[in-house]
């Protein structure tokens, strides 16, 4: 089954008005303290360290399960759209069944194609809300 995608503007709206719904941000801890979306959860997909290939994160499945039931609305973003897309397809291969990419993600499509979280003037933070950072997370 294909994963659903919509632009930045369409999740900080889904966000607003179906309060049941999550933000899940699958970039790194650093890239996620560097700036994310206002209320996201963190659980990186993948672990990015410079001169090294990216190496998945082999308790991602299992947070992301711990913590969220398989009906939660999760919309899925990272960077720019691609390793969120491969977490929504880990995640539907685990059973859950609403799943939404963000196209862009936070910092915007790498050919262009689409705007960024950041870059389309949504509310943006530094300091994750408590329970939602990665390191609290994964404890």
């Amino acid at each position: 089954m294909a994963i659903a995608e919509i632009t930045a503007a369409q999740a900080a709206e889904v966000l607003e008005t179906d309060t049941g719904s999550v933000y899940l941000d699958v970039r790194t801890v650093a890239e996620f303290e560097q700036g994310h979306a206002a209320g996201a959860y963190n659980v990186p997909v993948l672990f990015m360290e410079p001169g090294r290939p990216a190496e998945p994160n082999a308790t991602f499945a299992a947070i992301v399960e711990r913590h969220f039931e398989k009906t939660t609305k999760l919309i899925v973003g990272c960077q720019s759209g691609v390793r969120s897309m491969n977490a929504c397809h880990v995640l539907q291969g685990l059973g859950f069944a609403d799943l939404t990419n963000v196209a862009g993600g936070f910092g915007g499509a790498r050919d262009g194609s689409a705007i960024g979280w950041r870059d389309a003037g949504l509310p943006v933070t530094t300091t994750a809300e408590p329970g939602r950072s990665y390191q609290e997370l994964e404890a």
